[in-house]
């Protein structure tokens, strides 16, 4: 069996501490407006007096209500990451496909290992160039 979850006690106990009190000013005769300010009067005191445990249960509902200590999941989440995950596996395939072909073309190494590992010659690394000279550097060189 189920138990009864507790705000709803908690309501009914707040009805009946409001209605009890009604029903019995109603019938003494006493103007109904008066009788229900009245009886919310009590209601509200009998209820903060006699209500506290099962108030707090409600609060504490609530607020795990509000506040989950676990991220909620939602059904179709972890398909749709699979997806992605297939998506971006797919574009980083082809990118490196790309990358091969050029590399393919250049006459470059294919692997990332091996083009990392084989020395990049160039036509600018492959010329000497002279190494500029100071004007102190000419002077000297003339002074001789």
């Amino acid at each position: 069996m189920k138990a009864v979850p507790s705000w709803l006690s908690y309501s009914v106990y707040r009805i009946l501490m409001f209605a009890v009190p009604l029903a019995v000013l109603l019938m003494l005769s006493i103007v109904w407006w008066i009788s229900a300010i009245v009886a919310a009067l009590i209601g509200l005191c009998l209820s903060y007096i006699f209500l506290r445990k099962p108030r707090e249960q409600v609060a504490r509902d609530l607020y795990t209500a509000r506040h989950p200590t676990a991220e909620v999941v939602h059904p179709d989440a972890e398909s749709e990451d699979a997806a992605i995950d297939r998506a971006a596996d797919a574009a980083e395939a082809a990118e490196i496909a790309e990358s091969a072909e050029a590399a393919d073309a250049a006459g470059q190494a294919t692997t990332p290992a091996a083009a990392s590992a084989a020395p990049v010659t160039t036509a600018a690394s492959a010329t000497s160039v002279p190494a500029a000279t100071s004007p102190a550097s000419e002077r000297e060189g003339s002074a001789q």
